[in-house]
């Protein structure tokens, strides 16, 4: 699934195609995804202004001119392509067939804008989902409502961190998971978070609060801060918004090495996975501690 970095990436890619853009057709090509659309779903999207796109963890918001947000998880392998428009399409004038070839089977939904260009959702598990949320209402939407603070804002801090980490039982792997604590995380950055903080992921996380808490959380935000500048990481289906691969998964020091050699200096250990809540977690048990 895709992380926050991914998320970011996608956002970014989208933004200067769809930002200042109305959205000229909307054709939405089955009853649902994950779960079904709202109620006139293409309708309420046909006309609106596109003001903002932005993320809130792992979601999607498109921000609209009549105040609604339309809100957009990828799942499993949901992931948008951006068609320029085609050289013969006037803006304001290309109709939301015109120049385009046939959709492919799991383009589910296929938008096209005002300057003739268009942005297609494609899902082959159909694991994403589509919502229409009224503006400021965000925080109460059921997959939003109860997410801790954004990894990369500055309300994620030791202090908070710490505050959160008492008392708990949990190891500190399950903790960075969890949505409740820090919004965003996922398997992949949370594994290379702790490997450059040389903390063991079978840690207790109560034993994480204070110095440790101190050294993870700026940690924290530079590996992620680092995927999102290398456009994320290629895990099976994603593709950032004009079709490119990431790259971050060059970069990847722990995640998916397991026999090889730590590339941390003078460690001479080598890399172990075990599995925590039913995902992989990858480490070395010399380095981290």
């Amino acid at each position: 699934m895709p992380e926050l970095p991914e998320v970011e990436t996608v956002c970014r890619g989208l933004a200067p195609h769809m930002e200042g853009r109305l959205i000229n057709h909307v054709d939405q090509r089955r009853a649902d995804l994950r779960f079904p659309f709202p109620k006139d779903f293409a309708l309420r999207l046909q006309g609106r202004e596109i003001l903002a796109i932005d993320r809130r963890a792992k979601y999607i918001l498109v921000r609209l001119d009549d105040e609604t947000t339309w809100m957009i998880h990828l799942g499993m392998s949901g992931r948008f392509t951006v068609n320029q428009a085609p050289s013969h399409a006037s803006s304001g004038q290309a109709g939301h067939n015109s120049g385009w070839a046939i959709a492919e089977k799991h383009d589910h939904v296929i938008v096209t804008l005002s300057d003739g260009g268009r942005v297609v959702f494609n899902d082959p598990r159909r694991f994403g989902f589509m919502d229409l949320i009224p503006a400021g209402e965000e925080d109460r939407h059921p997959s939003l409502k109860e997410l801790g603070p954004e990894p990369l804002s500055d309300a994620f801090n030791a202090d908070y961190f710490t505050e959160r980490l008492r008392n708990r039982n949990s190891n500190i792997k399950a903790t960075l998971l969890d949505q409740k604590i820090v919004a965003g995380l996922g398997n992949i950055y949370v594994c290379e978070a702790l490997w450059r903080a040389g903390i063991s992921p079978k840690r207790k996380a109560a034993s994480v609060a204070g110095k440790r808490a101190e050294r993870l959380v700026p940690i924290i935000k530079g590996v992620l801060q680092d995927a999102i500048a290398a456009g994320g990481s290629s895990l099976r289906n994603f593709r950032q918004a004009d079709g490119e691969l990431g790259y971050f998964q060059h970069q990847w020091d722990v995640y998916g090495r397991e026999g090889e050699a730590c590339g941390y200096p003078d460690c001479g250990g080598t890399v172990n996975r075990l599995v925590q809540s039913s995902r992989s977690t990858f480490y070395c048990p010399k380095h981290q501690r």
